[in-house]
């Protein structure tokens, strides 16, 4: 709702000129008279009704003079042209005099606004909102204006400015994204989460390409909304009189007092970390400021040291548990502690401290934030070059840290970002890391694949994760994989694993279908029907079904593959995705193309298309069809 109602009253008026003034001007050059009539009587009427400066004053008599004419010369049919003709031209004078004063003021809009945007970047952010309302002084349907000082105002946090401001742009561009990621933002800031959601949501109606920007926006929303409902229920926790509440804001104070033997922060930290060991204990940790006890110079020093003493090696070792612990599972305390100062450089000293015991605890920190892709994002934040010499180095060891560090590269190896930044390495005189992490695949993936047939499933769906992971990197890895049998063992995977070893299992199929043909027939040969790709198109999981479909289309290049198929319900699910009940793109585009290739395959499948109503959708498919 906009604040200043006579102000969007007056500029809704001036919007409605402008249409009015441009239809007038169609009918005043119809090919129809009667229009060309209508247009020129309204246009008297509207010039009798402004009367505002001399020139409309003279432009009216003079129109109301030609209008005279037409009356006492009702029955001259020439002269009633000539009139006409008369008086669109004296309008189309106007009209371009106009648009001469619209192009001088847009031309000083556009100086003010590089003004703004040259004290934005200067960091002068009260001064670009001073030039940017100069530029919409000149010009107030420039959306550019409205948006860049929306963008200034969310910088000073006058977030219900910014979004007054973006709420005006969209009038001048209903579909102008900026607007609406700006106003997202400055509802997150305010905490308006329906809402702050709501605008990203509408930038994927407008751009479904920006799927990507608008996943991360709706995740930090999620983020900021889940962690102040964390600290509201540790708030009420604590105020009830929690144990827990109470003893780490105790043992934190303990920890924080300067002048103690360092044997009692060990013994504080480890308590510490065997206290915090829920979401809301890590809430506690937290909120009681527990990253800052870094700020004790013991604990400073020993985790600073170049060389270390028994006891600040176990001091070092202790804190990495705590750092653990606080950090499991929790996004908003791992990006809080890789905010703190120095931390991210010193995790890459203490990998290579040259003590096992450091370098282990070090590993399994990292690796708490690799597993997932809210911690990816947190790390490639960093500098990695130092972390990526270092894990390569472990990778070639042979204890329980080269596993830790393949998992972490694999983890890592299928981020875009992560590669960018190889390759900027690549482009310098750096270790080329990538080409080395690309030559180490092969070995890898034949681990993993050993590793299928382990007694302890939790093993296996590691195994099967990192090979879906480090596939996509090395097609010479992906023709080992299938040689040694990796197509058998997922589809068993498929039929009796867990969820989140069918995600792996699905997605290591599409990558092997995807660059193998002898894939895509052994496929065909354990799953000649392809039961179990028909099964995973009618899971709940997104991720699995557009795997699946990925998967399937594929497997439709073998001849024989669509004929199988018929009398099956493919086509109706397929149909049910392709057709908008997915909510992920990505789906819609997998189940469409696998729809169009069904159908090329094998023309029958058309018949039950038709049944369904379907042939719309085919047809928009098969764009996607000859693209892939």
């Amino acid at each position: 709702m906009l604040r200043d109602e006579d102000t969007e009253a007056d500029f809704q008026r001036f919007l409605r000129r402008v249409d009015d003034v441009t239809n007038l001007l169609q009918g005043l050059s119809s090919p129809d008279s009667a229009v060309r009539e209508k247009a020129i009587a309204e246009t008297e009427k509207r010039l009798q009704e402004q009367g505002a400066s001399r020139e409309e004053e003279e432009e009216e008599e003079s129109r109301t003079t030609l209008n005279r004419t037409l009356i006492n010369t009702s029955g001259s049919v020439k002269a009633e042209a000539v009139d006409a003709d008369v008086f669109l031209a004296a309008l189309e004078k106007d009209a371009k005099e106009r648009a001469q004063r619209r192009r001088r003021n847009e031309q000083l809009a556009n100086a003010l606004k590089e003004q703004g945007n040259e004290a934005f970047r200067r960091g002068d952010f009260a001064l670009a909102i001073h030039r940017y309302s100069q530029g919409l002084q000149k010009l107030r349907d420039k959306q550019e204006l409205y948006t860049n000082r929306a963008q200034a105002y969310l910088k000073l946090h006058e977030y219900e400015k910014a979004i007054s401001d973006c709420e005006w742009a969209l009038k001048c561009n209903k579909n102008c994204l900026k607007a609406y990621f700006l106003m997202g933002k400055a509802h997150l800031a305010l905490q308006h989460f329906p809402e702050c959601r709501q605008c990203y949501e509408e930038m994927l109606q407008i751009d479904p390409q920006k799927e990507n920007l608008v996943k991360d926006c709706v995740n930090e929303a999620n983020l900021e909304e889940k962690r102040l409902r964390d600290e509201e229920r540790a708030e009420r926790e604590a105020q009830a009189g929690s144990v827990a509440a109470s003893s780490i804001q105790e043992l934190l104070q303990r920890i924080s007092s300067p002048g103690q033997d360092i044997l009692y922060y060990t013994g504080g930290i480890r308590l510490l970390a065997q206290v915090v060991n829920s979401c809301t204990e890590q809430t506690f940790f937290r909120t009681n400021n527990g990253f800052s006890i870094l700020r004790n110079e013991t604990l400073r020093g020993a985790l600073c040291a170049e060389s270390r003493s028994p006891a600040e090696v176990e001091l070092c070792v202790s804190l990495l548990l705590l750092w653990q612990a606080a950090c499991a599972g929790n996004e908003e305390n791992q990006r809080l502690l890789l905010a703190q100062p120095g931390v991210s450089a010193q995790l890459a000293e203490l990998l290579c401290s040259g003590t096992p015991h450091i370098q282990r605890e070090t590993l399994a920190l990292i690796s708490l934030y690799s597993e997932h892709q809210s911690g990816r994002r947190l790390l490639l934040r960093q500098d990695l070059s130092r972390w990526l010499q270092i894990l390569m180095a472990f990778v070639k060891s042979t204890d329980a840290r080269a596993d830790s560090a393949m998992n972490i590269l694999s983890d890592l190896i299928g981020e875009k970002r992560f590669q960018t930044q190889c390759g900027a390495m690549l482009s310098t005189d750096v270790l080329p890391l990538f080409s080395q992490l690309l030559d180490f695949a092969v070995p890898i993936s034949g681990r993993c694949l050993a590793l299928l047939s382990h007694q302890d499933g939790k093993i296996v769906t590691r195994a099967v994760g990192v090979l879906s992971r480090v596939l996509p990197a090395s097609p010479s890895a992906v023709e080992e994989v299938v040689k040694g049998g990796v197509v058998k063992k997922m589809l068993k995977f498929l039929k009796a694993g867990g969820q989140l070893t069918c995600r792996y299992a699905i997605k290591t199929l599409s990558i092997c279908t995807k660059s193998s043909r002898r894939a895509q027939e052994e496929l065909l040969k354990w799953d000649k029907r392809l039961q179990v790709l028909l099964q995973l198109l009618e899971a709940g999981d997104e991720l699995v079904v557009g795997n699946a479909a990925l998967c399937l289309s594929q497997c439709l290049q073998v001849p024989g593959a669509a004929s199988a198929l018929l009398g099956s319900g493919v086509v109706q699910l397929l149909l049910r995705h392709a057709g908008g009940d997915a909510h992920t793109t990505s789906v819609q585009l997998n189940s469409a193309i696998a729809l169009g290739r069904l159908c090329v395959a094998e023309p029958r499948h058309i018949h039950q298309l038709r049944k369904l109503n379907g042939l719309a959708i085919l047809n928009s498919s098969m764009k996607y069809v000859q693209s892939s």
